[in-house]
């Protein structure tokens, strides 16, 4: 067969990263680990296309497929985009759907409109920001955030400990994310869950993931952690996860900023993803002065 999906795993980090590395794009599903952590929610298949030259992509969400846009080089995309939709159109019966679309792919599609509807999700859309100034918090418009910051180590001056978190700190991790979740209740978005679950999967396959993890820790207990990416190619940390208690004045401006001095210390740009189009986390992002966005785009076959 032309097409032969399998689930993502763990062990598909020793294949798919060099893929993900072929192409320009700022946008948090330039890693592997996004997808991993979000396998299950969405069903992740993957096919090595044509020996290796491309991977290609579907997921399903309530029953209904869709893709992702293949991973290839920038030449070859339009070949692969038309071969998962021939994917699309003859095995599944299904016109095409792909989800979170880079805007530079769309680009260089340069899709027939009366063929496909190419249409901008803004609330996709990643917030990218400079490292330096996240690092530093230096100048006016960081001043309240560094107030924050210097709130908490002043308050918790002797007490707390940033520390840079491996598998072994695993179970620190759950126990503060079970005290986490129980804190935000039932009114709650939801991909929580199953984000919560993602993190999971990471933990318990940590070792071969190679993540980057750091945690602050109060009087010895965990208030705090995050994990993170690397994309060379754009010089860019991607924050996949920070969790912190939000009842700790300065935690969240603390790790944020610890996190990126300590694993982070000399990337140039800093891919917090996006805000799933909630008001409250809208704003959190906003507070950090963002330079830019990567834009995202759902194209649908018509």
């Amino acid at each position: 067969m032309k097409w032969d999906f399998k689930k993502i795993s763990a062990e598909d980090v020793e294949i798919l990263p060099r893929y993900f590395a072929m192409r320009s794009n700022k946008t948090c599903d330039s890693v592997f680990l996004d997808s991993f952590l979000w396998k299950d929610y969405y069903h992740v298949e993957y096919c090595i296309c044509d020996g290796g030259r491309a991977v290609e992509w579907k997921m399903r969400i309530n029953g209904e497929p869709f893709a992702a846009l293949p991973l290839c080089k920038a030449e070859d995309l339009r070949h692969y985009f038309f071969d998962t939709k021939q994917y699309f159109n003859e095995v599944l019966g299904q016109k095409l759907k792909i989800y979170l679309a880079d805007e530079a792919a769309v680009e260089l599609l340069k899709l027939d409109p009366s063929e496909f509807d190419v249409i901008e999700q803004p609330d996709a859309a990643d917030y990218l920001y400079d490292g330096e100034a996240l690092r530093t918090l230096a100048g006016k418009k960081y001043h309240k955030k560094k107030n924050h910051v210097n709130a908490f180590m002043k308050e918790y001056e002797g007490r707390y400990e940033y520390r840079t978190l491996c598998c072994s700190d695993r179970s620190d991790m759950w126990r503060f994310l079970d005290r986490w979740r129980s804190m935000k209740g039932t009114q709650v978005e939801g991909t929580l869950d199953p984000e919560v679950e993602g993190i999971h999967s990471i933990l318990n396959q940590c070792s071969m993931l190679g993540v980057r993890m750091g945690g602050v820790y109060v009087d010895g207990q965990m208030e705090a952690f995050s994990m993170g990416s690397y994309n060379a190619a754009e010089d860019m940390a991607i924050i996949h996860i920070e969790k912190a208690n939000p009842d700790i004045r300065g935690m969240y401006p603390f790790i944020n900023q610890q996190f990126l001095i300590h694993e982070f210390p000399h990337v140039k740009l800093v891919n917090r993803e996006d805000d799933v189009g909630l008001p409250g986390l809208r704003k959190a992002k906003q507070s950090y002065n963002p330079i830019g966005f990567a834009k995202k785009y759902k194209i649908r076959e018509r």
